[in-house]
This record gives structure tokens, C-alpha cells and sequence, in this order.
């Protein structure tokens, strides 16, 4: 493969299983099921003899029914099969081309500016300790107990086995002063010989794309680096019910998520520390949002449960434990703190959401809309509150479109099109320029324009449809063409060229007739939520808006408007919240008190479940136009 991984599997093994077990990131948006076509590789044949290796055609399965079926419907380039239904018979070389690789996203979820009451779960105690002698048969644990009382007021504490085990040791280097790491006032989880300043904890968001962590100074508060990096399980699957239809298909499919998300936070973990300058054993307390189909497989609990009728958790309540059960690679004794989910989709990431935005002490009504491959939407105020999970796709992150990508360098990320002549301008990710600016081929050279992201097409489909280009039901108009040869027939529709280079072997960027329906359907199912939620509070207009998550966080709130992803609504009341999953984890991380906070509001949050509500399918049929049929 282009990584030159190899391995050993039983004959019948699929290429993207084995890929997988190799660490080979594969595409596949549709969990294998050989719908997508994203998983394409293509066999190198002939005698391999640095790798000791024969790779004959027949040493892969013959064309599946389901190649065949694919191949007639999209088209199979010359050579190319579908990883998911080719299956290993012999020795084979496989190349994997770069549109079926996972690329390393740009992930957007930094530390938002934000003021937090310090108050953490986890504090240093210094003690000058009492030196043993033979008229005092007292232990060096009880004697560090009852330093802790007269020095601190500390009391009942227990203490884990591990702690005891390096206890003498601490207190004779330390010369019978040390310093005690104590958890919620009620248990010794760390000892350190003499005077130890610092102490530091991790704030994690666990999203079906990205993974993004915050590492703090738990005395200071202080965010002393960031990290993020791609969710691995996109390999099993873009969306959630893909993931979760892979667990279905596949016995064990579960423990291979949970293994490669644990694997993934203790790659964060390292970055994170080695950016600050400190060893992963500072870390002694971590916190965790995400959905709820990422709740369970970080824990290991099948999401099987969740992907039908009743969507039963579970548990909801918040959950602590020790970082050992989850196998990540900190501080032996360090505590993870799991925010509460709420019900059904609606997971501890929308808790995050809620401790972050705080809805429920606002006088406003407030809609909070987390955009990503599936919504959680909260609207109310300090009266009361309602959520919901609203399944968009990942079309927002760039998948199902014709050129679509993941925001990495090189997308196209902000479109202009000109109302006179129908030229599009446009800005790609790692530079600063427009396309009609002097420079921009230079300062883009070492990327090039590789596609378009998630804000990219919003704001296409949106300049598209202020120019006339796209009807109000999200036509291409054909009859444009007599005014610009961009608009270029498409098989029984048309599409709208946005880029061509002319040179060979660049990406041709076009907006599809096809790619206009996905992001419909996306704002569509997005809209209906936050109506369906309107319509329960019994409220026609909203106070204010707040954008949240990486992706909601970079769209232009105008465009959001424009295409009618988010109900109408005064402008200077629509703001970003940026990554708010992530500071809620931040705030429970570095406040005791904000735990029993969330896990109190989510009590009284109604789930409404968009699944079994009538309205929401009318609602979603007139959110297909644009911006909806109210509008």
C-alpha cells in the first residue's frame, strides 16, 4: 500500500478489513455496504521481489454482484474495485489512490476565550509529615491522613492501592514533606515527594469527525495546549447510523471502535503534553462530551441499543472512573469525568452545549443549533428547555458532494459569485487570498485546489441562489447558460463550474444538481428540528441564535440564513459559539460545582424525538426549498 504496511490475514478477508487492521484509513461514508464507492483501490500486478511478493488477479475475489450493480449505476474506472466487497484469496500489493484516503482534516475546535470559575475536582495539599519512631507504631498512610486533618482540614479520606505502593518512597525522598493530590476532597489519587506546583487535566470532545482536546493548568485554569485530530472510526463509517450498521454486520465491530477512539485519546494525550513541555503522567483528570453512539463505544458499550426505536441508553447519569478502565496512558491513578447524556441522540455533548451557552439561565428564547454529521439542536430559556438530535449527514462536512472534502489545505472554503457576469471568486483553506487576486496561484502552488469543505458549498449554494442560478426548489436553471457557459448540461440536469485549471491532473470543481440535493436534505432535517422544537415551546420567532461546533462555528451566520438552515431571525442576534461541546467539557474539567449543575439541568431537558413526530416530516418537506417554503 501507498504506506508500505503489510500483514498476514485469512484467506476470504476483505481489503478494507485488512486495510483497517493495518491502520490504513480507507474512505467509507456508507460502512462497507458497497453503496458509497469511496473505498476504491486498485491491484498492482506482477512480481514483487524486494517484498517477496506474486500479485496475480487471481489472488482477489472476481467482480461482486455488488461491484457490478455499483459499476452500472456511478461507473468503476478501468482496474479500480470496491474495497468492501473484494476479498483476499493470495498474495496482493494494493494501492490506495488519494480520493479513497481519509486526509488529514483541519480541525477547527481551538479553546474559545471564556471565564470560568476555578474551582477543580482535584488539589494539591503540601504536608510536613510527622517522621516515624518506635513509640509511634502509626503507619506513614495514617500519618499522612492525619497531617492532611491538621493542616488542611481534611478528613475521612481513602486511599487506592497504587498511592500506597509509592507512599515510602515519596515521603523519604521528600524528606517528610509531600505534596498529596486529593479527588473531590474525599480520596488520595496521587503523592509527589517535597513541593509539586502543577497539575493538569484534559477536556476532550469526542465528535463523529474530529476529536479535539484542551490540555489545562487545573491551578490556573490556564489552556496550556490543543490538539485535535480525525475520529479513526470514520474509516468504519462517516455517519453515526453507518457505524452503528457496522457493528450490526460485524461481530466484534464495537470493541474495534472503542480500541481505535481509545487509541486516538492517548494520541491526543501525547500531543497535547509534549506541546506544553510535560509528561502524560501530569495529567490526572479528564473529561469527555460526545454523542451518544460516542459515549458508549469510548466506554465499550454497544450502540446497537441506539440505533432503532426506543434509541435506549445505556445509562444517562454522569459517569466517574479511573483512566486505567478506558486504557488511556496518563497518570496511573488519574479520574475521568464523562458528562450525563439526555436522552436517546441527544448525548453528553449537548450537556456541553447547555453548560457553555447556559440557555437555561437566560431570560431570551435561545436556540442553540451544534451543526455537524448529526445536529443536536436546545431552544428555551430559564423556564424551560427542549432538545433534539436532527440527522443531517455529513453532507455539511463536505461528503456526498460530487467534489466535496473535508476541510483540509487546499478546499475552497469561501465562494463569491458575480451577479453580472456569473464569475465566482473564492478563497481556499491556507491562504489568504481570493482567486481573482494576484498571488493566489503562487501562495496556493504547494496545495493546489483539491475541492470544496462543508462553509464552501453552503456559501455556493447560497450565491448560487442569490444570482438567479438556482431556483427557490433548488433547480439549476438551465436557461442561464445563454448568459455564462459555467452553467454546463449534467446528463438530464445541469451543474455550475466553479474551477477548472486546464492542467492535467488538477480536480475539476463543479456544483451538481445532485450536490444541491444533499444540502437540502441536510438544512432541511436541520431546520425541521429547530421548528418541531418552536412548535413544541409554542413560540413563532426566536430571541437569538447560537451556532455551535467546529462546523457551525465557521459558517457565515448569512448564509446559514440564506439557505434556510436556521429559522429567520435578527442578525445581530445570530452569533458562533464556536466549539461549545468543548468548553462545556472545559467547565466541568475546572469547576466541581458546574458537574452537579449539568447533571441537574439535564434532568428537567424535554427530549423531543424527531423520529416519531409527524411535523417534523412537514416541516422538512417545506424546508427543501430555499430558503424554506415560509420564507
Amino acid at each position: 500500500m501507498p504506506s508500505g504496511r503489510r500483514g498476514r490475514f485469512p484467506v476470504g478477508t476483505s481489503l478494507l478489513q485488512a486495510a483497517r487492521s493495518l491502520g490504513v484509513d480507507i474512505d467509507s461514508v456508507c460502512g462497507g455496504r458497497g453503496i458509497c464507492g469511496r473505498c476504491q483501490i486498485v491491484q498492482s500486478v506482477g512480481e514483487f521481489a524486494k517484498l517477496g511478493v506474486s500479485s496475480r488477479p487471481e489472488h482477489l475475489s472476481a467482480f461482486s454482484a455488488v461491484e457490478r450493480r455499483y459499476a452500472e449505476r456511478k461507473g468503476l474506472a478501468p482496474g479500480r474495485r470496491l474495497s468492501c466487497s473484494t476479498l483476499l484469496l493470495g498474495d496482493a500489493v494494493i494501492d490506495v489512490p488519494p480520493e479513497s484516503q481519509v486526509h488529514r482534516q483541519v480541525v477547527r475546535k481551538r479553546a474559545e476565550m471564556r471565564a470560568i470559575e476555578i474551582n477543580p475536582v482535584i488539589k494539591l495539599h503540601y504536608v510536613e509529615v510527622a517522621e516515624p519512631d518506635m513509640h509511634d507504631p502509626a503507619g506513614d498512610l495514617q500519618r499522612v491522613e492525619q497531617a492532611l486533618e491538621a493542616q488542611w482540614g481534611l478528613t475521612g479520606l481513602s486511599c487506592d492501592l497504587r498511592v500506597i505502593q509509592g507512599l515510602q518512597q515519596a515521603l523519604r525522598k521528600g524528606g517528610w514533606t509531600v505534596t498529596v493530590a486529593v479527588h473531590q476532597g474525599s480520596q488520595i489519587t496521587a503523592v509527589w515527594p517535597g513541593f509539586h506546583e502543577r497539575i493538569y487535566g484534559l477536556a476532550v470532545d469526542i465528535g463523529s469527525t474530529t476529536i479535539a482536546g484542551h490540555l489545562c493548568d487545573l491551578a490556573s485554569g490556564e489552556v496550556v495546549a490543543s490538539a485535535g485530530l480525525m475520529n479513526p472510526q470514520i474509516r468504519f463509517g462517516e455517519d453515526l447510523m453507518s457505524r452503528v450498521s457496522y457493528v450490526m454486520m460485524n461481530p466484534g465491530g464495537d470493541a474495534e471502535m472503542t480500541r481505535a477512539v481509545r487509541k486516538a485519546v492517548n494520541s491526543l494525550a501525547e500531543s497535547v503534553a509534549g506541546e506544553a513541555g510535560i509528561g502524560v503522567d501530569d495529567i490526572l483528570e479528564v473529561t469527555f462530551v460526545g454523542n451518544p453512539i460516542m459515549h458508549h463505544l469510548l466506554l465499550g458499550i454497544s450502540p446497537v441499543e441506539l440505533g432503532g426505536a426506543p434509541f435506549a441508553l445505556a445509562t444517562d447519569s454522569a459517569i466517574t472512573l479511573w483512566a486505567s478502565e478506558l486504557d488511556l496512558r496518563i497518570h496511573p491513578n488519574a479520574r475521568i469525568y464523562v458528562l450525563p447524556c439526555i436522552a436517546g441522540h441527544v448525548g453528553a455533548d449537548t450537556a456541553g452545549v447547555i453548560l457553555s451557552e447556559a440557555p437555561h439561565l437566560a431570560e431570551e428564547m435561545t436556540l442553540v443549533v451544534d451543526v455537524g454529521t448529526n445536529a443536536e439542536i436546545v431552544l428555551g430559556n430559564r423556564h424551560r428547555l427542549l432538545a433534539a438530535s436532527s440527522p443531517t449527514g455529513p453532507a455539511f462536512e463536505g461528503a456526498q458532494i460530487s467534489c466535496g472534502q473535508r476541510a483540509a489545505p487546499g478546499a475552497v472554503e469561501r465562494v463569491r459569485i458575480d451577479p453580472q457576469t456569473l464569475e465566482p471568486r473564492f478563497k481556499v483553506i491556507g491562504s489568504d487570498k481570493w482567486s481573482d487576486e494576484p498571488g493566489f496561484a503562487e501562495e496556493t502552488a504547494g496545495t493546489g485546489v483539491t475541492g470544496i469543505c462543508g462553509s464552501g458549498i453552503i456559501e455556493a449554494i447560497a450565491e448560487m441562489y442569490l444570482t438567479g442560478i438556482l431556483s427557490q426548489d433548488g433547480v439549476i436553471d438551465g436557461a442561464m447558460a445563454a448568459r455564462t457557459p459555467r452553467i454546463q448540461p449534467e446528463g438530464r440536469t445541469f451543474s455550475y463550474l466553479l474551477h477548472d485549471s486546464g492542467r492535467a491532473g488538477e480536480p475539476v470543481l463543479r456544483i451538481t444538481q445532485a450536490d444541491v440535493r444533499a444540502i437540502q436534505l441536510a438544512k432541511a432535517a436541520l431546520y425541521a428540528g429547530a421548528r418541531l422544537l418552536m412548535d413544541r415551546m409554542g413560540v413563532d420567532q426566536v430571541d437569538r441564535i447560537t451556532l455551535a461546533g467546529a462546523f457551525g462555528s465557521h459558517i457565515d451566520p448569512k448564509y446559514a440564513m440564506i439557505l434556510g438552515m436556521i429559522p429567520d431571525c435578527d442578525m445581530r442576534k445570530v452569533g458562533s459559539a464556536g466549539n461549545a461541546a468543548g468548553t462545556g467539557a472545559r467547565i466541568a474539567l475546572l469547576n466541581r460545582k458546574a458537574r452537579d449543575e449539568i447533571s441537574a439541568v439535564v434532568k428537567r431537558v424535554e427530549k423531543v424525538e424527531t423520529a416519531v413526530e409527524p411535523r417534523f416530516q412537514q416541516h422538512f418537506v417545506e424546508a427543501m426549498a430555499i430558503p424554506h417554503k415560509t420564507a
